[in-house]
Parts: structure tokens; C-alpha cells; sequence
């Protein structure tokens, strides 16, 4: 029995003395390159799972503490009633039934939200019950949780914020501008110019005589363009000023020209100022043989005369 052991033993010896060569037999090995890449392949054993349910339950007696509900403050429930779906009638699940999309975010806060709302509303009154106050009182003071150095940096970042934006609103206001500015350039000169040309035309009425109003050597354009229009009628009702009716003494009163001697009906019935001795050559005045009687002597008798004194 003793030899037995001994040579399981020195078996045993042997194993790990084979296991260190073989290891240093697999370095030379992948020195030389004669290994490849997944010859040889590590595998885990699986863990196997122990389910004690024994010890779990006496874990589970050595935590829990027989505490009144006002130290614990926990609820269990279901959560509160889904307004909209009830507003929109659709058909609402039993309490813990109710199907939930874990993958849909909207959906899952919304769950989470009416559960919190559903335990604020059984909380509520049980706190009431025991006398517990859920208001904040008006003097209650508390320390802030950051101090004034860190309220300071965070009101200055703000600041920094503020001015960045102002800055960036400045900048979008002044290339709105530059864009526009050479539109309201172009409508600026063409209003200029539309009131020199007004000007202009009153300036050149009042020489003509057609006003006698100088409303617009005192810029009052709103003035000028309600008396244009009112200037004809003024002309009408008092008649042309004084320039006009001297000019048509002088030089006419302009009109027709052409036909202007023509007969009409009315000339050619009219005789009042026909006169019968003119006609027959029974009066008006009397020439003697040589024409009139005070002819004016020719140049070369003037000249004579002339020449005699």
C-alpha cells in the first residue's frame, strides 16, 4: 500500500513536471511560429445558479423591521387614471393589466408619472391623518445647497450668456440691413427724386401764372399735391392774375390763327357797319392827279435839296 502511494505520489510529481514542460514546450513553440491562432481556444466553465430560497428568507427576517408606515413612508399601487384615453374614449385595461411599451419613451414616463400621481393622491390623506404638515411653512429657511461663490460664477456665466446672445442678435439685426439697406437706398433717391420733380412742375405753374401760391418754396409737399389739383379751379372761379392778362395784352390772347377772318353766317347778314359813300366813292378822302396831295418827294429830289442847303 505504501509503494501505491508513493508512486501516485510521485505521478502527481510527474503531471505538474509534464504541465511546466509543456508549457515552456508551447513557448519554444510559438517562438518558432509553428502555433496559429485558434488552435487553442479558452473556455469558462458556466456558473451554475443557486437558487436558496432558504437563505434568502432568513436574510430577508434579519433586515426587515416592524415599523410604523409613518417611518417607512412606502406605497404599493397601481398607477392613477389615464385622462386622455378617457377623454378620447378609448378602452382602458384592468389595473396591473395594461401593456407597456418599455421601448417607447413617451409612453413609459407617462406610466411613471401617473403611478407617482396615483401614490401623491393615497399619500396625501394618510399624512394628514397622522397630523403631518406637506406645506412648507412662509418663515421656513433652509441653507442653500451651493454657496455663494458657485451662485456667483453660475450668475456670471449667465451674464456671459446673455451678452453673447445680444451680440448674435445685433449681428442678425445689422446683416438684415446690409441686406435691405441698398433696396431702401434705391427707394430713398427715387422719392427725392420724385419730389424735385414736383418741385419742378410747381415751380414752373407759378412762372406761367397757372398759381399764385408758393407752397412749395416751403416744403409743404402735402399742400403742393392738394393744390394741384385745386389750382385749375381756383383759375377758373377768379380769373388769370395780373402777368397773365398783361402778357395777353401785349402779345394776344392766343387761340386760333388760321381762319380767323372768314365769313360766317352771322358776319354776312350783318351790314351795321357798312357805309354806302365809302363804298361809291362819294366821301372820305381826295387824291389829285399826281395821288395824294402830300406825297413824300423821291430820294434823288431829297438828295438835290439836300445838296442845294
Amino acid at each position: 500500500m505504501v509503494e501505491i502511494d508513493e508512486d501516485l505520489q510521485l505521478g502527481f510529481e510527474s503531471e505538474e513536471e509534464d504541465d511546466e514542460l509543456s508549457d515552456s514546450e508551447l513557448q519554444e513553440a510559438f517562438g518558432k511560429g509553428l502555433l496559429k491562432p485558434g488552435m487553442n481556444v479558452p473556455q469558462d466553465k458556466p456558473k451554475k445558479a443557486i437558487n436558496n430560497v432558504e437563505g434568502l428568507k432568513k436574510s430577508l427576517t434579519e433586515l426587515k423591521k416592524n415599523l410604523a408606515w409613518v417611518e417607512r413612508l412606502d406605497l404599493t399601487n397601481y398607477p392613477a387614471v389615464d385622462i386622455a384615453a378617457k377623454a378620447e374614449n378609448r378602452s382602458e385595461q384592468k389595473e396591473g393589466n395594461e401593456e407597456i411599451n418599455v421601448e417607447d419613451d413617451f409612453q413609459r414616463e407617462m406610466y411613471f408619472y401617473r403611478q407617482a400621481q396615483a401614490t401623491v393622491l393615497e399619500a396625501l390623506p394618510k399624512l394628514h391623518k397622522f397630523k403631518i404638515s406637506t406645506k412648507r411653512p412662509e418663515d421656513y429657511f433652509a441653507e442653500m445647497a451651493k454657496s455663494d461663490q458657485q451662485m456667483q460664477k453660475i450668475r456670471k456665466n449667465l451674464l456671459i450668456k446673455q451678452t453673447s446672445m445680444e451680440k448674435s442678435e445685433r449681428a442678425k439685426k445689422l446683416r438684415e440691413q446690409r441686406k435691405f439697406g441698398k433696396k431702401v437706398q434705391t427707394e430713398v433717391l427715387q422719392k427725392r427724386q420724385k419730389d424735385k420733380k414736383a418741385m419742378m412742375s410747381a415751380v414752373k405753374k407759378y412762372q406761367k401764372g397757372m398759381t399764385d401760391k408758393l407752397d412749395f418754396l416751403e416744403g409743404d409737399q402735402d399742400k403742393g399735391k392738394k393744390g394741384a389739383s385745386a389750382t385749375k379751379s381756383h383759375i377758373n372761379k377768379k380769373g388769370p392774375n395780373a402777368k397773365r392778362t398783361y402778357k395777353d395784352k401785349k402779345f394776344g390772347f392766343g387761340g386760333k390763327k388760321k381762319g380767323s377772318k372768314w365769313n360766317t353766317k352771322d358776319s354776312h347778314d350783318d351790314i351795321s357797319g357798312f357805309r354806302g359813300k365809302v363804298a361809291h366813292g362819294k366821301g372820305g378822302k381826295k387824291f389829285g392827279k399826281g395821288g395824294k396831295s402830300n406825297k413824300r418827294p423821291g430820294k434823288e429830289a431829297r438828295r438835290k435839296t439836300k445838296a442845294r442847303k
